[in-house]
């Protein structure tokens, strides 16, 4: 499956019914979705391998890795409502390598071989994006993570403090459809990086 093939599959995965902003639920583009999983199966941490989706919201990124060949997929989230929504996404393609788990992500356990993430972008809970990197880089040595490009700074002080590096960082715009009462744009678009993170 091609990058394109992906994008097309993804479209079909519904989005949020009800986003809560208190969590920044937004859905993750399909397109972008296709670019970090295709650079991640590229440097070989998909294929056969064990990844999570932290804040899986309604699934796009954990179904696209179990549709590239991952080993076993879990998504972790914890909106039940969310979970359910990507229960249903993953029905609609025939993957049986896919489980969803509720639960807040400070208190995930277990090892991965990958995390994938879109975590929130601190936006409306200050530091949110701090708890998902921390999470991520105890569980898996390799960490795919989408963030504001208005925060690299940031991002990149962090990471060094955590033991890790971005190996590689690919440039992206993600297009944010009026989700809430408070958008008054139909749609706009925020500069995202997408990192690979390697832990050292």
């Amino acid at each position: 499956m091609d990058k394109k093939e992906l994008e097309i599959a993804l479209q079909r995965c519904a989005g949020f019914s009800s986003p809560k902003i208190e969590l920044e639920q937004y859905v993750t583009p399909a397109g972008i979705a296709a670019e970090l999983l295709v650079l991640a199966l590229l440097r070989g941490d998909i294929l056969g391998k064990v990844v999570y989706d932290l804040g899986c919201g309604t699934g796009r990124l954990g179904i696209g890795a179990a549709l590239l060949g991952a080993r076993r997929v879990v998504g972790v989230d914890a909106d039940q409502e969310a979970l359910l929504t990507a229960r249903e996404n993953a029905g609609k393609f025939a993957i049986d390598n896919i489980e969803f788990i509720r639960e807040d992500v400070r208190g995930i356990s277990g090892r991965a071989d990958t995390v994938l993430q879109n975590p929130p972008f601190g936006v409306h809970r200050r530091g949110a994006d701090r708890v998902f990197l921390s999470k991520a880089v105890e569980i898996a040595p390799v960490v795919y993570s989408i963030h504001k490009r208005s925060t690299r700074s940031f991002v990149l002080r962090y990471l060094k403090e955590l033991g890790c590096r971005a190996a590689e960082l690919v440039e992206a715009k993600f297009e944010l459809p009026r989700s809430y009462s408070f958008h008054r744009k139909e749609k706009r678009h925020v500069d995202v990086d997408i990192y690979r993170i390697v832990v050292d």
